[in-house]
C-alpha cells in the first residue's frame, strides 16, 4: 500500500472504526487512543497490506486492541461505569428508543455485541464478520441470532414496564 492510499483509509474508515469502538467501549478517548493505535499498526506493516483488504484490516486491529484494552482494564472498564450509571434511573424515565436500545446493547456478552454491531451498524456481511472476529460464517450467524433474540425479548419486556 501506498502513502497515499494508507491517507485515502484514513479518510473512508477512521470515522466506521471509532463508532464501533465508542458502541462497545463508551468512552470517546479511549475509542480515540484504540483508532489511533490502530492506524499506527497499519503504518507499521504497510508494506504487507494491499489496500483492497485495509478496511478489514482495520476493523480486525481496533477489535483485538479494544479487547486487549478490556482485559488489562478490566477492573476500571467504562463498560461498568455507563451500566451503573443507567440503572441508576428508574425504569419509567425511558422516553427514546434510542436509549433503550443502546442499554439492550450493553448487556449482550461481548462477542455477540460485536457481531451484531459489526452487521447492523457498519454493514458487513457474515463473511467478513468472520474474518475481523476470528470465527467462522455459522458461528457468526449464530452469535447474531442469539443477540437479536434477546434483544428482542429485552425490548419487550421494557414495553410491559413502560
Amino acid at each position: 500500500m501506498t502513502t497515499v492510499e494508507y491517507n485515502s483509509c484514513a479518510d473512508l474508515y477512521s470515522d466506521g472504526v471509532y463508532r464501533f469502538i465508542l458502541k462497545n467501549i463508551k468512552d470517546r478517548d479511549t475509542a480515540q487512543d484504540i483508532v489511533q493505535e490502530s492506524y499506527v499498526r497499519m503504518w507499521e506493516r504497510v508494506k504487507d497490506i494491499s489496500y483492497e483488504k485495509a478496511r478489514a484490516y482495520l476493523f480486525t486491529t481496533a477489535y483485538h486492541t479494544m479487547i486487549d484494552h478490556i482485559r488489562k482494564n478490566k477492573r476500571l472498564s467504562s463498560m461498568e461505569d455507563s451500566y451503573t450509571e443507567t440503572h441508576d434511573e428508574s425504569p419509567g424515565t425511558y422516553n427514546d428508543h434510542k436509549e433503550i436500545i443502546n442499554e439492550a446493547v450493553t448487556r449482550l456478552p461481548e462477542i455477540q455485541r460485536s457481531a451484531i454491531m459489526l452487521r447492523d451498524y457498519e454493514g458487513y456481511s457474515y463473511e467478513e464478520i468472520g474474518d475481523i472476529l476470528k470465527l467462522n460464517e455459522s458461528q457468526v450467524k449464530v452469535y447474531i441470532f442469539r443477540a437479536r433474540t434477546f434483544l428482542k425479548q429485552y425490548i419487550g419486556s421494557l414495553d410491559l414496564v413502560l
